[in-house]
């Protein structure tokens, strides 16, 4: 009895060991495999297209198809998880596979009893910048096998928010720039009336009174010198009648006077 229970203790030991040494060496086993060098900063558009796969046919109009796939035989092991980086065109995106919680659909599928398929789909337009792959084997990298582009969004509804930059209101400066009122100072400009000054400053008659009205400006301003020379002639004038008056009255005492014996 006592050989019998020794027995018993090592074959459950046995079973025991062997099963959590194979729980456990998968874990052991488990490496990363990044995403082919090649294949980094594809968009789907750019890439081979193959439409044609049925596990393409739920892909919506407006979404991209990637599917990849594990090479390396049987050492590669099957895929665990997948975290793949995309640029949206305003910055990065992480979608992991599998994850149900995402805006983005994701599966694995298996093959000849390891899981070499995957599968994501994601918004029309995106590159796929680059990726890492947790698999139960061991490989030098996964591949993007290829994929089908769907038709991304046209971007008129953008420029349609742009367009109302209002320049109208902006560019109407008709009110602001009509500047006539205020340059219609025609009014306090027409200096016309204020340089009629003519009134005041038309000393041509005052001097007028020597004679010698045709002057020009200059001799306007000196007006003094006309006035000269009018008085001079005016007193030549009084010598000669002067003096001939005194030879008159001269002559008439000679022929007056009588010479007595």
């Amino acid at each position: 009895m006592a050989h019998r229970r020794r027995v018993v203790r090592a074959a459950v030991s046995t079973v025991a060991t062997t099963a959590c040494l194979a729980l456990a060496t998968p874990a052991w086993a488990s490496s990363t495999a990044p995403l082919h060098p090649a294949h980094q900063g594809s968009t789907a558009a750019a890439f081979q297209q193959e439409c044609d796969d049925e596990r393409f046919d739920d892909l919506a109009a407006g979404q991209d198809g990637w599917h990849f796939v594990l090479p390396g035989g049987g050492k590669s092991g099957s895929f665990e998880s997948i975290t793949l980086t995309f640029d949206n065109g305003t910055g990065p995106v992480t979608v992991k596979v599998p994850d149900a919680s995402d805006a983005y659909p994701d599966y694995f599928y298996s093959a000849g009893g390891r899981v070499i398929h995957a599968y994501v789909f994601t918004p029309a337009g995106w590159t796929l910048v680059d990726g890492t792959a947790t698999i139960s084997g061991e490989a030098d990298r996964f591949n993007l096998s290829h994929t089908c582009a769907g038709t991304a969004p046209t971007q008129s509804p953008s420029p349609s928010p742009s367009v109302p930059t209002s320049p109208s209101p902006s560019t109407s400066v008709s009110p602001s720039t009509s500047v006539s009122p205020s340059e219609s100072t025609s009014p306090s400009g027409s200096v016309s009336p204020s340089e009629s000054v003519s009134p005041s400053g038309s000393v041509t008659p005052s001097e007028s009174t020597g004679g010698s009205g045709g002057g020009n400006d200059d001799e306007n301003e000196g007006g003094l010198p006309l006035t000269g020379v009018a008085t001079t002639s005016i007193a030549l004038g009084g010598l000669v009648l002067i003096g001939g008056g005194a030879l008159l009255m001269l002559r008439r005492r000679r022929d007056n006077i009588t010479f007595t014996s």
